[in-house]
């Protein structure tokens, strides 16, 4: 390879929640460990897939809800770095991490523990939350779906009124942790009548945006992962398409292949120069067919599940990348590897029979691709896939079922 990790760094997988069938985090202990650098990761159980990796050096087992204070998570990271007992970077695989660490940088590179990118402490909330974002794009010129963020009953009342029916309902703080969240995700509402019967049970307080529908059949979905160094340089940039998720068109990438995009690569580096980010990225977009713009959905501060989709020709891909510049190595620059494809083996399945029958096509995804990555299963490293397999066939089987009834 033209490049050479600096294998005396070791690098650490920050998880807080639970989510134990993760197989991004299973991807970079296989990216980085692969070429040498000794991997550590915050694991729910010794029975994870990730805890399984044979390129797992360590997994430190601490099942977190999301709810602990911010003070004993910090002290938790801190406990785990003076048991590696050398700098290590920081891989956060999700929001609640990623806030934790942009908040709390000071005190976590304090005693010289950890190496990530330093950013505004207060971005990376204003980027995961809805709200935040949104305020952000129309700032900045970009394009995103109309949104409302009922602060009251009757505010949801007063957009009832006058609103464009379909909408969708989100929950406005998604990566924090609820005991009853307004919605079970993306939710379509048909109508007024609708609307002002779910908004009987949010509460005084609804938690929710309310947002401008954009019909599937007029849309398509694209997906952005980066590298910004702490000038908010890219130094690694990829784009791809978003053929199927689970649940459909609302949830996790389940199949994704890597589509050149020169236009949507330019608006968000452009975004991310503007707003002064620094770190990895994974951007959801939404190409509206009707009027023809690309509308962010989602920023989303750190390394994104499907990452390893994309790899440039110096077989670099964004967690190298982050690894390469936090240790003070270049990072070789190179177009991103073409013809590749993603797919995610415990949802794809359902994902395909749900997509089969709404008759929703993607027309800038390639017929065919000359590689594809596996989330799971890997020639060198199959604990993972059968943990997996293990650990999702019940409640798989029970998704089949359910799709099979409905038919």
């Amino acid at each position: 390879m033209p490049f050479a990790l600096d294998r005396s760094v070791p690098a650490l997988i920050v998880k807080i929640g639970h989510y134990p069938l993760h197989h991004g985090g299973v991807g970079a202990i296989r990216s980085l460990g692969r070429l040498g650098v000794p991997m550590y990761a915050v694991t729910e159980d010794r029975w994870t897939p990730a805890a399984l990796s044979r390129y797992l050096r360590r997994a430190f087992v601490w099942p977190t809800t999301g709810e602990e204070r911010p003070e004993r998570l910090v002290e938790g990271l801190l406990r785990i770095g003076r048991a590696i007992g050398r700098p290590t970077v920081l891989l956060p695989t999700d929001e609640e991490a990623a806030v934790l660490i942009a908040e709390h940088a000071d005190r976590l590179a304090g005693e010289g523990r950890f190496l990530f990118p330093r950013t505004e402490p207060e971005l990376p909330r204003r980027l995961a939350s809805k709200r935040g974002l949104h305020e952000l794009c129309v700032k900045h010129g970009v394009p995103t779906p109309e949104s409302a963020f009922p602060d009251t009953y009757a505010d949801v009342k007063a957009f009832a009124a006058g609103a464009r029916f379909p909408v969708v309902a989100k929950n406005r703080e998604a990566f924090e942790r609820r005991k009853k969240p307004a919605v079970g995700g993306t939710t379509r509402i048909g109508g007024p009548r609708e609307l002002m019967e779910l908004a009987r049970r949010w509460g005084p307080r609804p938690g929710v945006v309310l947002q401008e529908y954009l019909p599937r059949e007029e849309a398509e979905d694209w997906i952005v992962h980066a590298y910004f160094d702490a000038r908010s340089t890219p130094l690694a940039m990829f784009t791809g398409v978003k053929v199927r998720s689970w649940p459909p068109h609302a949830g996790m990438t389940a199949c994704a292949y890597v589509v050149e995009n020169e236009e949507l690569a330019r608006m968000a580096a452009r975004f991310v120069q503007r707003i002064g980010f620094s770190g990895t990225v994974d951007l959801d977009w939404r190409f509206d067919r009707r009027d023809g713009r690309y509308k962010l959905l989602d920023f989303n501060p750190r390394m994104g599940a499907q990452f390893r989709l994309f790899e440039n020709a110096a077989r670099i891909d964004v967690v190298r990348a982050q690894h390469l510049d936090l240790t003070g190595r270049a990072v070789p620059g190179a177009g991103q590897r073409p013809d590749r494809r993603f797919l995610v083996e415990n949802i794809d399945l359902p994902a395909l029979l749900a997509y089969r029958r709404s008759g929703y096509t993607t027309p800038h995804a390639p017929a065919r691709a000359s590689g594809t990555e596996l989330a799971w299963a890997a020639r060198d490293d199959m604990r993972p896939f059968f943990t997996m397999l293990a650990r999702s066939l019940r409640p798989g089987a029970a998704q089949l079922y359910r799709l099979w009834r409905a038919k």
